[in-house]
């Protein structure tokens, strides 16, 4: 008999990776009659399915103030105190009326009891399921331990309770193994490993009536090899690098094509990003503004096209994060039968290399022996037809939805004793 699931989060919509893959979870959920609503403060979820509470937003103006508050500093105030517990009361008031509401058999909170940006929604979770002992799977993305901006705070008693909790009801998964060894010695918490994942059971459909514009729109000539950086401009995504090897190939009909802005970590990052390019002679492409999140026209009237839209017009896929929680455009690339060049990241290295595939990699830094891979690759098809083939059977193997199938219908028979 198929249970009815909550999800809570600060946020379902978007294509933030949150939201896409707790959409992956409920849509493998429902395949086994098990039916999802939708708890956050931001939603574009089905209406009649879900719970918006604008003050479980994490920009909620309230939710910033706080964070002013207790994040950068060493201690916080009486009156910081309350305005959290206020806020948590209330938080939890509603998410009782969510279970009631919707008669909710197990929740699946996304994140919001990982990263601490929405402190009071945590420590509301964390209470509910105190007060209810109801079945909870904390799905953990990352963890604020993992994040410079976390480090200095007046929050610890917070932290330590909420994020994550460790309570008997609660199982807990996570990204990767660095995060589940991690979670373990830090906090005695054990987790399950699920990675992200696609349906590699499934080849891509994609209408390129659509974007048969897209290289014309971007400024691309007959000719040009498009190699995408399908990335925000974040200094951990280490896009210098993605410069410095197409300045290497030393040829101007190679264009870098980053597809995402800056977004809310500052914009000193992308100034350098375009002064390294400008110093490098790279033709930068900076697309943001033909990218959404659905398709559609963009502020002057222009055609915007999604992120789907745009890998299969790239020749070349640059991956070159100096740090990654597990890494969503690595399994794109491979999806969309795209040849990758991988920094070796840390969860990379421990967790996706050694599945075998076939790709082209580097230590921190360009190689003479990079460029001429990636120029082999780029100048020869049949190498370039052997690399992706055998990266989409593998990634079908280790990341495809039979995975997290699997994975989900163990969880569940944990909490009620048999397969559901």
């Amino acid at each position: 008999m198929g249970k009815n699931i909550g999800f809570i989060s600060t946020r379902f919509a978007g294509t933030d990776g949150v939201s896409l893959e707790a959409a992956k979870w409920a849509q493998l959920l429902w395949d086994r009659k098990h039916v999802s609503y939708w708890f956050a403060g931001e939603l574009d979820r089905e209406p009649s399915s879900n719970m918006l509470v604008p003050e479980a937003f994490f920009d909620h103006e309230e939710v910033r103030r706080i964070n002013e508050h207790v994040f950068g500093v060493k201690h916080r105030t009486s009156e910081t105190s309350g305005h959290i517990h206020a806020m948590r009361n209330y938080l939890k008031g509603r998410l009782y009326e969510f279970i009631e509401k919707f008669d909710i058999d197990i929740i699946i909170p996304q994140n919001v009891l990982s990263i601490p940006m929405h402190i009071p929604l945590g420590l509301a979770v964390t209470e509910l399921i105190a007060e209810t002992g109801i079945p909870a799977i904390a799905h953990h993305h990352d963890f604020h331990w993992e994040r410079l901006r976390f480090s200095l705070n007046a929050a610890q008693d917070y932290l330590q309770m909420a994020f994550p909790p460790k309570l008997p009801s609660i199982q807990h998964v996570v990204i990767s193994s660095l995060a589940q060894e991690e979670l373990a010695l830090r906090t005695g918490i054990s987790a399950t490993v699920i990675p992200n994942v696609l349906d590699f059971e499934n080849e891509s459909q994609v209408d390129l009536e659509y974007s048969k514009n897209f290289r014309q729109e971007i400024g691309l000539e007959e000719g040009d090899v498009l190699i995408l950086q399908p990335t925000r401009i974040v200094q951990r995504k280490g896009i210098e690098h993605a410069i410095e090897l197409v300045s290497q190939l030393g040829d101007p009909k190679y264009k870098l094509v980053i597809s995402h802005e800056a977004g809310d970590e500052g914009y000193d990052y992308a100034t350098f990003v375009e002064d390294h390019a400008r110093d490098h002679n790279v033709d930068l492409k900076l697309v943001s503004c033909h990218i959404g999140e659905t398709r559609g026209v963009n502020d002057k009237g222009e055609q915007l096209y999604t992120l789907w839209d745009v890998y299969p017009h790239a020749d070349f896929v640059t991956y070159t994060s100096l740090y990654e929680g597990f890494g969503n455009a690595f399994l794109e690339a491979a999806y969309f039968r795209k040849p990758i060049l991988i920094n070796r990241y840390e969860v990379f290295v421990r967790d996706i290399e050694p599945q075998g595939f076939d790709l082209i990699v580097m230590d921190g830094f360009i190689t003479d022996r990079v460029v001429n891979q990636v120029r082999d690759v780029l100048e020869s098809p049949e190498r370039r037809d052997g690399m992706v083939n055998h990266n989409y059977k593998v990634a079908t193997r280790h990341y495809s939805y039979s995975v997290l199938r699997k994975r989900l219908a163990f969880l569940i028979a944990n909490f009620f004793g048999i397969e559901i």
